[in-house]
């Protein structure tokens, strides 16, 4: 077969090379190995090394696999590659092959490697003996040798790999997933941890040996966990009589596994039993003292891991408890509107963030969404998040404009004398109108879904972070406005639902918009695929979203209502004001007179800017009747009334309240307590009924 091979692959005239008679004299075989086309031959002596018969070997290396025991292959395959790629023209090693009948027979192998005129390797000729006799003595000291360093460093590696363990599953998968089981000739483990005087079996031994009953067992039993915890002293079962004959009720459900000893040890901590562990055995009888003592050392090495694991469980499961209570524990019903919140723990040991969510009625039509993240992952930083939910939904709820909302809560922040701050996004909805007004305070920024699922970010103008705008006294807050139509959807998350290590924000907001392409249209799925995503791709990070939906053209009983306060020398106000009016007629079904109503309450708000000491504060409604009317009103705190007059010669002002006359049905003026209140009516048609 490679003969045939041979010839249609073009091999060298004088493949393979004709060894020399004296090598058979000395049981060495030779091997001919073309690179080019991956074949090698080997001559009859080479075979009998490799108790391989002829008929049985295609001439290619691969077939020799199952000849070599674990790791000898890729041992050999690393030396003749470094071989070739550094230049060598030479090279030689030891290694072992495993025969039919299954004894180990150690061989040597010696290559010289051909290159062509550019220095490229293309063939190796080479020898191969038996070296078994050579190195008996030897090799078997250096076994031994090295088996007990495997052993000695059992415990410096899995105490390594237990470093990172920060649950009692970490520690059960490093000790399974580890090389210690292999190393130590164990074929499987069992695991017991104390709880209330009762032995919790947290892990199980080989597949079929869970006994029925022992989940939970009693200290005072008889079974081995029972007598180490009891004893505090290690118990080696050194053979098959010894097990049954000790354990009487545990050795009939597992003598058919094949196990022929164990060691169970005590898992002591602080003087201390937390728990005990089983190693169990096939093939193996009695225990060395070395290994008693390796097996001591180890249980210690575990015994600190599992303490230093369940501490931080319970320090955990105390702070997200914590921040659990913090949260809102029922979001409200928002007439016009859907909405979902989430909340991920990361799960990291003790860590906890200080991610929150919000959602706060407001009258009028109004709701109020709040995604924040206070800087930190611990119980400070929940509980400063506590108070910060707090003080925003008190500022939200008494009616204050969003910057004010958040330059307030950036006050407060700062004043709490802690070195913490936070990110945050407070959007204010308008479900008759779909305006919705936005503030941002450091935070990533909002999507946008489209009924069809699509999403994009939206851009918003923010400014620094809670406590750092205060401390830096820069409380500006824009705010930016965009229209929420029916069936749209606001996500307001924290930065765990997109970012990622070793990738850029904007891998991982592709990422979500792809998500979210694909994504339920139910938003309480939609909201449980975000998080599954996360969990799918090991987030590290606490992650908390919401997500508003606004559900059709919704109106107040009332025939509907908006309101804003505009603050002098504030031009954002004053454009979000005019956006506000304009998308209120529209929604109120009077769109063939949005542009006679916004600019007369627009020259009632700039009257009222420029003719006063303070702010305004504009109020839209619909007045139902026996004719349906929208009625805009501009209040300041000026008692003057205002008077119309004739234009200046220049024809720059005194036209204000003689355009708000021709435009409006009708307008008057009204004293207030703390000032007046001038209005203006126009007649709207009768909404259609839907």
């Amino acid at each position: 077969m490679a003969d045939r091979a041979a010839g249609a692959l073009s091999l060298p005239d004088d493949w393979p090379a004709n060894p020399d008679l004296s090598l058979a004299l000395n049981r060495m075989g030779s091997f001919d190995w073309d690179l080019d086309s991956g074949l090698m031959h080997l001559d009859q002596p080479a075979l009998d090394v490799f108790d391989t018969p002829a008929d049985q070997y295609d001439g290619r290396p691969e077939t020799l696999a199952r000849r070599f025991p674990r790791g000898e292959a890729a041992r050999l395959d690393e030396l003749v590659s470094q071989a070739l790629k550094n230049g060598s023209s030479h090279y030689g090693a030891y290694f072992r092959i495993r025969c039919r009948t299954g004894t180990l027979r150690w061989t040597h192998t010696q290559g010289s490697v051909l290159r062509d005129a550019e220095g490229r390797p293309h063939r190796i000729i080479g020898i191969v003996r038996d070296a078994t006799q050579e190195l008996a003595e030897s090799s078997a000291r250096l076994e031994l040798d090295a088996e007990r360093r495997r052993q000695t460093s059992v415990v410096e590696s899995t105490t390594a790999a237990l470093a990172d363990a920060r649950t009692v599953k970490d520690v059960i998968d490093v000790l399974k997933d580890s090389h210690g089981l292999e190393h130590l000739g164990a074929t499987s483990l069992v695991m017991g941890l104390l709880e209330s005087g009762r032995i919790h079996l947290v892990a199980e031994g080989p597949e079929g040996s869970f006994v029925p009953g022992t989940r939970f067992t009693r200290v005072d039993e008889q079974y081995p966990m029972s007598e180490v915890i009891r004893t505090l002293v290690p118990r080696f079962i050194e053979s098959k009589e010894d097990f049954a004959g000790s354990y009487p009720r545990l050795w009939p459900h597992i003598s058919g596994l094949g196990i022929t000893s164990a060691a169970y040890m005590p898992l002591i901590a602080q003087g201390r039993p937390i728990g005990a562990l089983g190693l169990l055995y096939r093939e193996k009888t009695g225990f060395t003292t070395e290994e008693r003592n390796l097996l001591v050392a180890l249980s210690s090495s575990i015994a600190q891991s599992l303490q230093r694991a369940m501490l931080f469980e319970q320090e955990h499961d105390l702070a997200e408890g914590l921040q659990q209570a913090m949260l809102p524990r029922r979001i409200p019903s928002v007439p016009g509107a859907r909405i979902a919140v989430r909340y991920r723990s990361a799960r990291l040991g003790r860590d906890i963030g200080g991610d929150w969510y919000d959602v706060i009625p407001l009258p009028g039509g109004r709701v109020g969404a709040i995604i924040g993240d206070v800087q930190g992952h611990d119980t400070h930083a929940a509980a400063v998040m506590g108070q910060l939910r707090i003080v925003l939904r008190a500022y939200a709820a008494e009616g204050h404009t969003p910057a004010t909302v958040m330059a307030r809560a950036s006050v407060f922040l700062h004043e709490l004398d802690t070195d913490r701050f936070a990110t945050c996004i407070y959007a204010e909805a308008d479900l008759t109108t779909g305006v919705v007004q936005m503030v941002r305070a450091g935070h990533v920024d909002p999507l946008l879904l489209d009924s069809d699922g699509e999403g994009r970010r939206i851009p918003v103008e923010g400014g620094l972070p809670l406590g750092l705008s205060a401390e830096f006294g820069r409380l500006e807050y824009p705010v930016a406005t965009l229209e929420l139509d029916p069936g749209q959807t606001l996500l307001l998350y924290t930065d765990g639902l997109v970012e990622q290590p070793g990738a850029d924000l904007d891998d991982g907001m592709r990422q979500l918009t792809t998500a979210i392409r694909g994504g339920s249209k139910n938003l309480q799925m939609l909201a449980d695929q975000l998080c599954e995503e996360v969990d799918e791709r090991g987030g590290d990070d606490d992650v908390a979203l919401l997500l508003l939906q606004r559900r059709g053209a919704y109106a107040p009983r009332t025939g509907g209502r908006l309101q804003q306060h505009v603050a002098q020398n504030d031009p954002e106000a004053l454009s979000s004001a005019r956006h506000m009016i304009r998308a209120a007629v529209r929604a109120w079904g009077a769109a063939d007179r949005s542009d006679e109503i916004e600019l007369a309450a627009d020259e009632l708000i700039t009257n009222a800017l420029m003719h006063t000491d303070g702010g305004a504060i504009v109020t839209v409604r619909v007045l139902t009747g026996p004719e349906r009317r929208l009625r805009a009103e501009v209040e300041d705190s000026s008692s003057a009334l205002p008077r119309r007059r004739e234009a200046g010669d220049a024809g720059v002002s005194g036209r204000g309240l003689m355009l708000v006359d021709r435009l409006a049905d009708v307008w008057g003026v009204e004293s207030r307590g703390t000032g007046k209140c001038v209005w203006c009516e126009f007649v709207v048609p009768v909404r259609a009924a839907t």
